[in-house]
């Protein structure tokens, strides 16, 4: 090599950007998948550990008892080594799905349970992600949360193939959990339904239909979501309000206000309750105690 080629290969390493790092494992037990931003990594992604993890309780999910007890159940199977399930949970937004996927962390990560959040739009890059976890001890769940495609995107392709329908598959260690207020995950259209054909007492759905369906049957576990009543919506801001050191007279001072607040929100949600009960501890308490409690969560 001449020298001349020498100097200019030394600037051009100066001027590019640097390559991405490896993977920290020890640097947290959740991570998200990025790519091309501030590196030299051309199409391919790296694994950028997350600083701050949400340390979201199981225990502070109120009134979805039931799904809780599903996904844990499957989710146990998994890091037990036992057969297990994708899961996909879909309902109404603000009941706690992605809120469950965060407490199962907090609760298994001392085992091993390690997150790794994909944007909807790096879903293609699923089997290089497989090729990074697949010779770890570690137990991985894959987390896309709000899922929902508008068509055969390269992603909506990348997941149904990731989840069955190719000769290659996930490793050993790796489940993909999923949200979406979609249950089959892409819009529905009139055009859609016209499409079903009556052969004699059998319905046929159309080919739109089935390829809708088709992406949501891949997973093997599907848990659903509803909206909260107002009992239950009043449960939820007590419990919160009791975690931010309100009394008993304060938590029943405040229901007038967090149904109003319910009102303007139109919803009755879990995220609701917990935004109403920071704002409400917030104006009412001296702020010692609520501050303290909350820095905990």
């Amino acid at each position: 090599m001449s020298k001349e080629l020498e100097k200019i290969l030394e600037r051009l390493e100066q001027i590019l950007p640097p390559l991405p790092p490896p993977t920290d494992w020890k640097a947290s037990i959740a991570f998200r998948w990025r790519k091309g931003t501030g590196y030299k990594s051309g199409n391919q992604g790296w694994l950028q550990p997350v600083r701050h993890v949400h340390r979201m309780k199981l225990s502070d999910l109120q009134g979805i008892g039931p799904q809780i007890a599903k996904v844990e159940q499957n989710t146990r199977q998994f890091m037990d080594g036992k057969p297990a399930n994708n899961v996909l949970l879909t309902g109404a937004r603000g009941t706690g799905k992605s809120s469950i996927v965060k407490g199962l962390l907090n609760k298994y990560s001392p085992k091993g349970m390690r997150l790794i959040e994909v944007e909807k739009s790096d879903l293609a890059d699923l089997p290089a992600i497989v090729d990074i976890v697949a010779g770890r001890p570690e137990r991985f769940l894959v987390f896309c949360d709000d899922l929902t495609f508008h068509g055969s995107e390269e992603g909506y392709i990348a997941l149904k193939v990731a989840l069955d329908g190719s000769i290659s598959t996930t490793s050993e260690n790796m489940l993909i959990y999923a949200t979406s207020n979609r249950r089959h995950l892409m819009p529905e259209y009139m055009q859609d339904n016209l499409e079903t054909k009556y052969v004699g007492d059998e319905i046929h759905p159309g080919e739109g239909v089935e390829e809708k369906i088709s992406l949501s049957e891949r997973f093997g576990l599907w848990v659903s979501f509803y909206p909260f009543d107002q009992d239950e919506y009043l449960e939820i801001v007590a419990h919160w309000l009791n975690s931010f050191s309100c009394s008993k007279k304060e938590i029943e001072q405040s229901r007038e206000e967090a149904l109003q607040w319910s009102l303007q929100r139109g919803s009755r949600s879990g995220r609701v309750a917990y935004q109403f009960a920071r704002d409400w501890s917030g104006r009412h308490i001296g702020g010692s105690g609520a501050g303290k409690r909350a820095k905990k969560k």
